[in-house]
C-alpha cells in the first residue's frame, strides 16, 4: 500500500491538491495522511504580552486545526467513495516543515503532495515559504507541487530535466516510472543547455538512463538555453496540460553556482503543470 502525504491549510488550492492526488492515484491502494501544522504567526506572537496570552493563542489554533481538519476527513469519507483509499487525519503545532518531517519519519511516507500559489518577484518570498522550507528540509522524499487552478484529468506525458551530470539512482526515479506505468504516460526526458555536446561522464550517466527506462516509452530533447532553465523548461511544458515534470533536486547545481539562478524554487513557484521533485 502507497503511504501518501498531503499537507493542507484548508485553502482552495490545499483542496486541489487533494484532488489531484486521488485522482492521480485512483487505481492505486493508498493510505492518505492529511497534514494541517499550526503555529502563532510573528504578529501574533509580538503582541503577545504574558505567557497566558500566548496560551491562549496555541489553544485557538489548535481547536481550529482539529475542527477543520475533522471537516476535511468527514467530507472525504462521505464523498470519495474508492475503495483503495483510506485517510487518516493529522494536526499538529509548530513549523510545517518539521511537522512534515515527523510524519515521513513515523509513518514510512512514499511520496508528500502539497499545492503551491504561483507568483513574481518579491511575492515570492511570502506566497511560497513554507514550500521552500519543506524543499529544503526534506531530501530523501519525492514531493509533488500542485500549481494554483490546475485541474488534473489524466496523465499522457512525464517530463524529466536533466543535464547528465549525475548517476541515477533506481530509487530516486521510481516516482516517475511507477507513474508511466499506471498511466501508460510517456516519458520525455529535456536538457537545456547552450551546447549539447556532452562529456564522458554525462555519455555514460546518459546510457544508464536508458537502460533505466529500456521499457518505458521514451525520447529524449534538447531545449536551447533561454536566459534561465526554469524559463526554457516551463515554456516547453506549458502547453502539456496533461503532464508531469519530473526533476532530480541536486542536479542543475551548475547552473546554479554560473547565473545565481534557484532552479529548484523558480520551477516549483512557476510551472503551470504537476512538478515532481525527486530525492536526492
Amino acid at each position: 500500500m502507497k503511504k501518501i502525504l498531503i499537507t493542507t491549510d484548508f485553502s482552495e488550492n490545499a483542496w486541489n491538491a487533494i484532488f489531484t492526488a486521488l485522482k492521480l492515484y485512483a487505481k492505486v491502494d493508498c493510505h492518505f495522511y492529511l497534514l494541517h501544522a499550526f503555529e502563532p504567526s510573528a504578529l501574533n506572537l509580538m503582541g503577545s504580552k504574558s505567557q497566558q496570552r500566548l496560551g491562549a493563542i496555541y489553544d485557538s489554533l489548535s481547536k481550529y486545526s482539529k475542527k477543520e481538519i475533522k471537516e476535511t476527513l468527514s467530507y472525504l469519507e462521505n464523498n470519495h467513495k474508492n475503495p483503495n483509499h483510506q485517510f487518516t487525519s493529522l494536526s499538529k503545532s509548530g513549523n510545517l516543515e518539521n511537522a512534515v518531517e515527523t510524519v515521513i519519519n513515523d509513518n514510512d511516507i512514499d511520496i508528500l503532495i502539497m499545492g503551491t500559489q504561483g507568483a513574481t518577484g518579491a511575492k515570492e518570498v511570502f506566497l511560497g515559504s513554507n514550500t521552500v522550507k519543506v524543499l529544503k528540509t526534506i531530501k530523501h522524499t519525492p514531493i509533488l507541487t500542485v500549481p494554483t487552478g490546475y485541474n488534473f484529468q489524466r496523465l499522457d506525458s512525464i517530463f524529466f530535466a536533466t543535464d547528465f551530470t549525475s548517476p541515477y539512482k533506481k530509487s530516486a526515479l521510481e516516482p516517475i516510472l511507477d507513474l508511466s506505468i499506471l498511466w501508460k504516460a510517456s516519458i520525455e526526458i529535456i536538457h537545456v543547455a547552450i551546447e549539447f555536446n556532452l562529456n564522458e561522464n554525462q555519455e555514460s550517466h546518459k546510457y544508464a538512463l536508458k537502460e533505466r527506462l529500456s521499457e518505458q516509452d521514451y525520447k529524449f530533447t534538447n531545449i536551447p538555453f533561454d536566459f534561465n532553465i526554469s524559463k526554457s523548461i516551463n515554456q516547453y511544458t506549458e502547453q502539456n496540460n496533461s503532464g508531469i515534470l519530473g526533476i532530480i533536486r541536486h542536479q542543475h547545481t551548475f547552473w546554479e553556482k554560473i547565473i545565481g539562478e534557484s532552479v529548484v524554487n523558480k520551477i516549483a513557484f512557476h510551472s503551470k503543470i504537476p512538478v515532481i521533485f525527486l530525492p536526492q
